[in-house]
């Protein structure tokens, strides 16, 4: 019988180096996922180890063996958004792209976990530079390949010129969705809305 870090395992063939931790990744996964619900329940600020190994059903031990500290915690988790993106749409249309977009972007902000944790973080961001770094990354990466996809697409149908100034570019496609969905918090997106929001934005992407 074989052990690893995290508890006992099954008869296993190969032994681990000595010394080795071996962290299962299940447990990783309902740590991170324990964060977002606790992020959620109690913001940051109250938010702390025990809370998280609580609700994940784990020791404190299991938790620390991953990350030196709620902060590294909650930037790892962070920051980990940035990389699982969006997928780019391909509709054959820049108009047909952008309302694709704006429609899976807004469910998953008003998503109830993302619409408590988001706002609670930026206002972390404010007092620790380190969150804020990681907000960025997050929320500007993430998007921005999405967005730079978009782009390259419609140049290759003609639809908007070749270099256009992609930071604007960016700032258009997706900071009116942001500003209704997580600064104003809009309880409800009006009906039409996103339609509206994808024909004015790639109008403007035109005249860029």
């Amino acid at each position: 019988m074989t052990t690893n870090a995290d508890g006992p395992q099954t008869p296993a063939r190969r032994r681990a180096p000595a010394g080795a931790a071996v962290l299962r990744e299940d447990v990783t996964e309902a740590i991170r996922l324990a964060v977002f619900e606790e992020l959620a329940a109690v913001g940051y600020a109250r938010m702390s180890i025990e809370g998280i190994a609580r609700r994940a059903g784990v020791g404190k031990t299991a938790v620390y063996r991953r990350w030196r500290s709620k902060l590294h915690l909650v930037l790892d988790v962070v920051s980990a958004l940035a990389v699982m993106g969006l997928p780019v749409p391909d509709t054959g249309t820049l108009e047909g792209d952008l309302r694709l977009l704006y429609q899976v972007t807004s469910r998953a902000l008003r998503h109830p976990v993302a619409s408590q944790i988001i706002p609670d973080l930026q206002a972390e961001a404010a007092r620790n530079p380190d969150i804020a770094e990681a907000m960025q990354k997050t929320l500007r990466e993430g998007q921005e390949g999405v967005a730079s996809g978009i782009v390259a697409a419609a140049q290759r149908r003609g639809e908007i010129r070749a270099g256009i100034d992609e930071d604007l570019a960016l700032d258009l496609i997706s900071g009116p969705l942001y500003w209704r969905s997580v600064v104003i918090r809009s309880p409800q997106l009006p009906k039409g809305y996103l339609d509206a929001l994808a024909r004015s934005t790639a109008g403007a992407l035109r005249a860029l």
